[in-house]
């Protein structure tokens, strides 16, 4: 097993516990980059030793490398491009921070039964959700006397889409520089969507530990380190002056 194929293992665990939704829909290069596997936070998993080796391989990654991901012909291209030179540049495949990827169904249902060199377990993957199947009502089954009280329903459950959009707690409390926000009613970790403890002033998630003050770019979706001004990637205004 190679650097590819680790990558892509630990992240269709990730995936499957973290982000459910990506499982059968897209999700940008920067959220992959930043929020979904970020070289920080999975360094060990991936066995990694430098975040150039991470960057590399992400790279082959968003090639379309092994058909692990479905990744746009003119990115899959350059990439594989920058990738043939004799010194690729790693951080090539930010240029493409907008781009939408996703997970192969070929690729995650072959990690159920491929082979894999005994350090890790299979991935079961026998029931991938599809927005078909994520659409269809459930049978309810027929009264069996018309005049006995309906018997009392379960509230539905929301749908694929509306679980997959959180409502994040709001950036404006948390300018860059902040190492803390204060959620209000309602607010959503934007990673595990999780309801935060209401007026408690945190940093990281208690549901899942992501970092909650993070501030990315508007323009590229580059994460900004605390206190900078610019983007170092595009060049924008961390913060628009109000």
């Amino acid at each position: 097993m190679d650097n590819l194929d680790r990558m892509f293992r630990h992240l269709a665990r990730t995936v499957r516990a973290k982000h459910p939704q990506y499982l059968s829909q897209p999700f940008t290069v920067a959220e992959l980059h930043q929020s979904i596997l970020p070289y920080r936070l999975h360094r060990r998993e991936l066995g990694l030793e430098t975040n150039e080796d991470y960057e590399i391989t992400l790279t082959e990654l968003l090639s379309g490398a092994h058909d692990y991901l479905i990744v746009d012909e003119a990115m899959r291209e350059r990439l594989r491009s920058e990738l043939a030179n004799k010194n690729p540049d790693p951080t090539a495949f930010k240029q493409f921070a907008t781009m939408t990827v996703a997970l192969s169904p070929n690729a995650l249902r072959s990690l159920d039964a491929g082979p894999d060199d005994g350090s890790t377990p299979p991935i079961a993957f026998d029931a991938l959700p599809t927005p078909a199947a994520s659409n269809t009502p459930a049978a309810v089954p027929p009264a069996t006397n018309a005049a006995e009280p309906p018997s009392p329903r379960a509230a539905p459950r929301p749908s694929s889409a509306q679980a997959s959009t959180p409502t994040p707690v709001d950036a404006s409390r948390s300018p860059i520089g902040s190492r803390a926000v204060v959620a209000n009613a309602g607010d959503r970790c934007r990673y595990c969507n999780e309801l935060l403890p209401i007026g408690r002033t945190i940093t990281f998630c208690p549901h899942c530990g992501q970092n909650l003050t993070v501030v990315n770019c508007e323009a590229c979706g580059t994460e900004l380190e605390v206190g900078w001004k610019f983007c170092p990637v595009c060049g924008r205004p961390a913060a628009t002056p109000g």
